[in-house]
């Protein structure tokens, strides 16, 4: 049944091609910049700097950078584990040893992404992390996020809960997409903080 009328709710698939038509509006110098606050924010994280494994990801095109925070993240000492797509949507994961470790692959008509070249560890070791990025495009109050729409990282949530894992959950956004609400449905899950260039919230 739609919902028609000054009430409605914009939907998922709307709400996602406005936030990446803003994306896709930033210059390389914006999202340097932000990169570069976003790394530094989320590595003075209580939970971040004490972590012995971090699954994040390789970010692609305008999406808030993570390969300063990867290479900080290992400099440290860390062991950083990073999604490989499988043909199903579900996630594999390999370590990160520096960007001559990643190797660029395309999956069918979609984007190519930056994936780990090396062993492969399974879908399970992501339940090792201490910490683990979520990619998304929006997050609201509640710490309800709004992912990309392909269920990979429901999959890795189900699968951390099925362990018992407990990781940190944190989702690095732009200031812009800290929203006050975007639509949820029973099985999403709040992360538990959001990291932006311009600070941290917390949600739990």
């Amino acid at each position: 049944m739609s919902h028609i009328g000054p009430t409605a709710q914009p939907d998922k698939r709307t709400l996602r091609r406005e936030f990446l038509t803003v994306r896709n509006g930033l210059t390389a110098d914006d999202v340097r910049e932000a990169a570069e606050s976003l790394a530094a924010r989320a590595l003075a994280m209580p939970e971040v700097a004490r972590a012995h494994a971090v699954a994040a990801y390789v970010s692609v095109g305008a999406e808030p950078g993570t390969l300063a925070l990867l290479d900080a993240l290992r400099a440290r000492g860390v062991r950083v584990l990073l999604p490989a797509l499988l043909p199903d949507n579900d996630l594999d994961w390999g370590e990160y040893a520096g960007v001559d470790s990643l190797t660029l692959v395309r999956h069918g008509g979609r984007m190519a992404l930056s994936e780990p070249a090396g062993e492969r560890l399974g879908p399970d070791s992501v339940t090792e992390a201490d910490v683990v990025l979520l990619p998304g495009l929006a997050v609201d109050g509640r710490g309800m996020r709004l992912g990309r729409g392909g269920g990979s990282y429901d999959r890795v949530l189900a699968r951390l809960d099925r362990a018992g894992a407990r990781p940190a959950l944190l989702v690095l956004l732009y200031d812009s997409e800290v929203v006050a609400q975007v639509p949820a449905e029973p099985h999403d899950r709040p992360v538990d903080a959001v990291v932006t260039p311009s600070g941290v919230r917390r949600f739990t």
